[in-house]
């Protein structure tokens, strides 16, 4: 492998096992630092691990952080990859572009030294892991020396220069939610965000807010109301009223939303990080409604049965964590309401305030 080399616009020729596999279902990975002409290769800082797979390697390692570095080292090494078992989730990278292929130079978007956060899930990354330098247990960020490729179809974006790194890689992180929400929200709405507290929970209300207008109606299911999070949501408005419910019993957060929402929601918004919230998720939805579940701790069978179960005519929709202009519309969200981005500092970057 040289960087005269041409590979797959999709990875496949970065795949050890099982031979046919996409880098996505591969089990391995080849993670050989040297970018084929049409692939990028970047030095990697940090790994932000998504939310449902660094819960799940807390919990297993006992919320030690070096047992989650060395867990994390560990399924790297053999898989050339993040990829978690269980949840089937990955997250991404920040880092610096080392090398750009000839193939994809002239693109002009980003050159050699730049700074970026990659925008595909690090089940699809080759990755390799060089030094771990440190993990952060509150945010789920992995600070690493290492290397990553970055396929010709492989998205990513600059980290912007009007706000800290960490906020933007929190937001970044997360970015195909809001703008979905302001794809899917329609003018005088009903919504119901499950999960509204956590940072996707949050930019999805605040693009509720923005499309469903002073006529909609926006409700939060949070497990604890008195967070800094969903204090913020009642005070600016981006809900008008937050249920404190554990969405695995579905009958109870169903009965606490329709108190709200008689008719129940026109758009029910999944964003938890725990399994097992599908069939809450499917009951706060009207007849015809949509429930849009950007939570990988989903099982799709697990809704398509519930439903089916319910005898609920609902449209599901599967939480793809890109949509067009994804990072420009999250990067704007935060601009474009000051106490949004005075809380993602607080909490991803607290040196920087």
């Amino acid at each position: 492998m040289n960087g005269t080399d041409t590979g797959c616009r999709l990875g496949s020729h970065r795949v050890v096992r099982p031979a046919g596999s996409l880098p996505q279902a591969a089990w391995q990975l080849d993670n050989t630092p040297v970018p084929l002409s049409n692939e990028i290769l970047c030095a990697v800082e940090v790994l932000n691990i998504d939310s449902a797979s660094f819960k799940q390697i807390s919990d297993v390692c006992a919320h030690d952080p070096r047992a989650i570095g060395e867990h994390i080292r560990a399924t790297v090494a053999q898989r050339g990859k993040q990829h978690n078992a269980v949840t089937g989730s990955g997250g991404m990278f920040v880092g610096r572009v080392a090398a750009i292929g000839a193939d994809l130079r002239a693109r002009g978007d980003i050159a050699v030294g730049d700074r970026i956060a990659s925008l595909v899930s690090l089940t699809l990354t080759p990755l390799k892991i060089d030094a771990l330098l440190g993990v952060d247990v509150a945010t789920g960020r992995v600070r690493i020396e290492g290397s990553a490729i970055l396929f010709e179809t492989g998205l990513y974006a600059r980290l912007p220069a009007d706000m800290p790194v960490d906020v933007a890689l929190a937001v970044l992180d997360v970015a195909g939610a809001p703008a979905q929400i302001a794809r899917l929200a329609q003018r005088g709405n009903a919504v119901c965000v499950i999960g509204a507290d956590g940072k996707s929970g949050l930019l999805s209300c605040v693009q509720a807010r923005r499309r469903v207008g002073t006529g909609g109606r926006i409700i939060g299911v949070v497990p604890d109301a008195s967070t800094p999070a969903a204090r913020l949501l009642l005070a600016h408005g981006y809900a008008d009223h937050l249920v404190e419910a554990d969405a695995r019993d579905a009958l109870a957060t169903t009965a606490a939303v329709s108190a709200h929402l008689p008719g129940l929601a026109d758009l029910v918004v999944n964003c938890v990080n725990v399994p097992g919230t599908e069939l809450a998720s499917i009951l706060c939805a009207r007849d015809e409604g949509t429930v849009y579940f950007f939570s990988m701790s989903t099982s799709f069978t697990a809704a398509a049965l519930g439903a089916e179960g319910a005898a609920k005519d609902v449209t599901m929709i599967v939480g793809n964590g890109y949509t067009k202009g994804h990072a420009a519309t999250a990067l704007q969200t935060l601009r474009d309401h000051p106490p949004v981005l005075a809380y993602f500092t607080q909490r991803y970057a607290p040196a920087a305030v």
